[in-house]
């Protein structure tokens, strides 16, 4: 076939078609070059309990003098923007003076950091995603078997405000709603795992019938195209491969879940404010339902945001949203802070302490949900009066089932922050001899924190 036949042909296939009932079902391609100019514990049945991971993420840091324990290792004391942890400190690691290596990148105010400590590496611009985020990464290890491979919500009412991606073209998209989060989990495609009896979801057998033959056609389709079309394709298989386990995990009598129990929808959303209150509320009720999921074993893999890096919520009587008051509120002589950038501060810690607690109050086996996960929380700076990168603060909740210590205090002497994430991957059984690029490049995990 000579290439312009080839390429009318591969015109024709940008969809491709499984057959359903009769009527053909169309299945959308990934760009591919060639469509382009030259320019572009243990369950009943004796398994295992699941290990799961999640992420928090809170913007604007941290003020280093109210908010740093003076003690390091086990039992560390909570200076003033940490009390809201005295309930779930023994649940808690937090590492401190950690860096953000930047090389010869520029700071990129409240994005540098994150994609720094989610991704690894530091971008070189403000559309720049490098790498793909830890979550990702780990999902593929453990997340392929449930009905979501991982869920993202926010707390902010915004459905751009998320930390997880595989590439600057997939952001995962967070879920603003608790009304369309309840639906997504726990809506008609949910199979309560116990249930006494378990009919398959016709519209899954469906999918999955159209699937299985798009499947076919990917692999006719990949010895067409050129190396780095192939590769293209590759991924997108490996990706419906992941869609097909899906399916058999939807279509398979789940095994039965004590710690699983009837999930309430909302009655209604929060108002769309960035009211301190109402965000507050709303990510109450977004933890509740994930809390859930994860308990239900609809996913092992959650993302949960508290506020967008350049933190937009707002204090009644106070006319300045949290962002720009920590750029233009003075600080206080006798305090030695911004009292007003630190009340912001302290209401997510709240909210951190409230996600950690809810985890460690469903039983699970001898212990609770957050014994058998791993969470991490981080943010997008130290300092944001400065967009500091020096000293950015960090979090775990929960022992991973048992491979993690909790309660402690870890002091990064200056060295990268990506060794928190390079260690929590390897606790999460992903083989990597390390991980990040440049200065961020590290294979020295944190022995502080493991059994």
């Amino acid at each position: 076939m000579n290439t312009l036949s080839r390429l009318n042909d591969l015109g024709r296939r940008r969809f491709l078609r499984g057959m359903l009932g009769g009527g053909v079902v169309t299945l959308g391609l990934p760009l591919l070059n060639c469509f382009l100019n030259d320019n572009g514990t243990a369950f009943a049945s004796g398994a295992p309990l699941p290990m799961r991971f999640g992420t928090w993420f809170w913007g604007l840091g941290m003020n280093s003098k109210i908010f740093i324990p003076a003690k390091v290792g086990a039992g560390y004391d909570l200076p003033e923007e940490l009390s809201a942890l005295a309930a779930v400190r023994p649940h808690v690691n937090l590492f401190t003076n950690f860096n953000a290596m930047r090389d010869s990148s520029p700071n990129l105010c409240h994005y540098t950091g994150w994609i720094i400590t989610r991704a690894g590496a530091a971008p070189i611009g403000d559309q720049d995603k490098p790498g793909e985020t830890i979550d990702v990464t780990i999902a593929r290890v453990i997340g392929r078997n449930t009905r979501f491979q991982s869920v993202t919500a926010t707390a902010n009412g915004d459905v751009r405000t998320s930390f997880t991606y595989e590439n600057a073209n997939s952001v995962n998209a967070a879920e603003p709603s608790p009304l369309n989060f309840y639906k997504q989990l726990f809506g008609g495609d949910y199979q309560d795992p116990n249930a006494a009896t378990f009919t398959p979801n016709p519209r899954i057998m469906a999918r999955k019938s159209v699937l299985s033959g798009v499947l076919d056609q990917t692999k006719q389709l990949s010895k067409m195209v050129s190396a780095e079309d192939r590769a293209r394709l590759d991924q997108y298989y490996t990706d419906l491969r992941d869609l097909e386990r899906q399916f058999d995990h939807q279509l398979t009598k789940p095994e039965p879940i004590a710690s699983c129990h009837p999930v309430t929808s909302p009655k209604e959303d929060p108002k769309t404010t960035v009211d301190s209150e109402t965000v507050a509320e709303r990510h109450r009720m977004m933890t509740d339902l994930m809390v859930m999921a994860a308990a239900c074993d609809q996913t092992r893999v959650f993302n949960m945001a508290y506020s967008s890096a350049f933190a937009s919520t707002v204090k009644a009587g106070y006319e300045k949203p949290h962002h720009t008051c920590t750029h233009e509120e003075p600080v206080d002589q006798s305090l030695g802070y911004q009292p007003t950038a630190s009340w912001f501060l302290r209401r997510s810690m709240e909210s951190w302490a409230y996600f950690v607690e809810a985890f460690s109050k469903v039983k699970e086996g001898d212990g609770t949900l957050l014994d058998n996960m791993l969470i991490y929380g981080s943010t997008d700076s130290a300092w944001a009066r400065i967009h500091s990168l020096d000293g950015i603060p960090m979090f775990t909740a929960g022992r991973a089932g048992g491979k993690v210590k909790s309660g402690i205090h870890v002091d990064g002497a200056a060295g990268p922050a990506t060794r928190l994430g390079y260690t929590i991957m390897k606790v999460m059984g992903v083989d990597t001899p390390s991980w990040g690029t440049k200065s961020n490049n590290t294979a020295s995990a944190l022995s502080e924190i493991l059994v």
